[in-house]
């Protein structure tokens, strides 16, 4: 399947004064990354307040691996989607915090650092995303805050909500150190970028300026270009 993907949105990031924080530029989008069972949706609805952009909801009619290049249509139109959310946020509130990255593509390159989906599955979703970005339809947030405990850890916190199912806990939990390659380019490319925790006091007063160039192909190549190699 193709699918649809949503209508551009133009963004020019501005300085805005924030209440308590006259004539600070503040950074308008930003991602919250951490592993499965990290608390990261619990942090970002306890202190993002109507500036938060939720996780994708699952519908479980996402399409699988036999049609990659469908898988990844699908999944940057989504992803998107919720980078449209983050920017009408913005627009709104005067800053957005995302539950989770909108750019999803250092997902399906972790899988193909561990050996967990093939590596055209990561070729797919990269040159999707690269149009997306040409299009700027996506783009790299502001900041990312970035929780990755240790595994013993997750295991506490998934032990302690029963109620919750976490079917692929075990694959997310080996995603961990990978995922930590991916930030780590990340804010090598652009310093200050990633905040390496969840702070328990809520979003910092000082925060990397709004990015000019969100959206830019060439920010996005010079990432890529920058990550460990994947196996072959």
């Amino acid at each position: 399947m193709r699918c649809d993907r949503p209508r551009a949105y133009r963004h020019q990031p501005s300085k805005h004064d924030e209440a308590g924080h006259s004539g600070e530029n503040v950074p308008r989008d930003r991602g919250d990354r951490g592993a499965q069972c990290g608390g990261q949706t619990t942090w970002c609805r306890r202190h993002a307040g109507t500036g938060l952009v939720p996780e994708y909801t699952p519908t479980g009619t996402e399409p699988d691996e036999a049609d990659l290049r469908s898988q990844a249509d699908y999944w940057v139109a989504v992803n998107s989607r919720r980078w449209a959310r983050a920017l009408a946020v913005e627009a709104a509130t005067g800053r957005a915090i995302c539950d989770s990255d909108p750019l999803k593509l250092h997902y399906s390159w972790c899988l193909s650092m561990i050996g967990a989906a093939p590596r055209a599955r990561w070729e797919h979703d990269y040159a999707a995303t690269r149009t997306a970005f040409a299009a700027g339809l996506l783009g790299l947030a502001d900041a990312v805050f970035v929780s990755i405990p240790p595994l013993e850890v997750l295991r506490q916190h998934k032990d302690a909500d029963p109620t919750r199912r976490r079917r692929h806990f075990d694959l997310h939990a080996r995603l961990g150190d990978s995922l930590r390659q991916w930030y780590t380019t990340v804010d090598r490319l652009d310093p200050g970028r990633g905040i390496w925790n969840l702070p328990p006091d809520g979003i910092p007063r000082r925060l990397p300026p709004a990015r000019k160039n969100r959206t830019q192909v060439d920010l996005l190549d010079a990432l890529v270009t920058s990550l460990p190699r994947l196996p072959t």
